[in-house]
């Protein structure tokens, strides 16, 4: 029977506690189950670059710069083909060991929690052009050509010997 007893003392003192200290033990209720609560929707981890890296597509931006030449006064319907020396390219930041004549480096690499992980970029480069080619109805305009050589060169960085324009029909 002394377990009784000690069953009923436990309780009274839980009754008294639970007058005395509620707000205590609404705090404490809150906490258990925000600990019981899952902590996020399963994700399966990707090789997938992060979504604020924009994902470089040749034939995309050959559209997009057509549509914004075509617009220039007197081009008329541009056609732009491009050719690309090397693609984006990302810089990472290295640790870097050496001793003994050796160097070793390995990227720096961030812990976001939920086990995932993800490499420190310093550096984003976009991708270098070789060189480009303009079809247009205009393009025999001495005007026209010098509009689209600068447009053209301001958004690829390229050179105006690099940028060669032919008319169309």
């Amino acid at each position: 029977m002394e377990w009784k007893e000690t069953a009923n003392r436990w309780g009274r003192a839980l009754r008294d506690s639970l007058g005395r200290y509620r707000l205590v033990w609404v705090v404490i209720l809150a906490g258990l189950v925000l600990l019981l609560l899952p902590a996020g929707g399963e994700k399966e981890e990707t090789d997938a670059p992060p979504e604020t890296a924009a994902v470089f597509d040749l034939e995309a931006t050959e559209r997009r710069l057509a549509e914004a030449l075509s617009r220039i006064d007197g081009a008329g319907e541009v056609t732009v083909l491009l050719t690309v020396r090397d693609g984006p390219r990302r810089l990472l930041a290295e640790n870097t060991q050496g001793g003994d004549g050796e160097r070793r480096s390995e990227p720096v690499v961030l812990a976001r929690g939920s086990g995932l992980q993800e490499t420190v970029t310093v550096q984003e480069r976009g991708p270098g052009y070789q060189g480009a080619l303009l079809v247009c109805a205009g393009g025999d305009d001495p005007q026209v050509r010098l509009r689209l050589t600068q447009a053209v060169s301001a958004l690829t960085g390229l050179g105006a010997d690099k940028i060669a324009i032919s008319k169309g029909t």
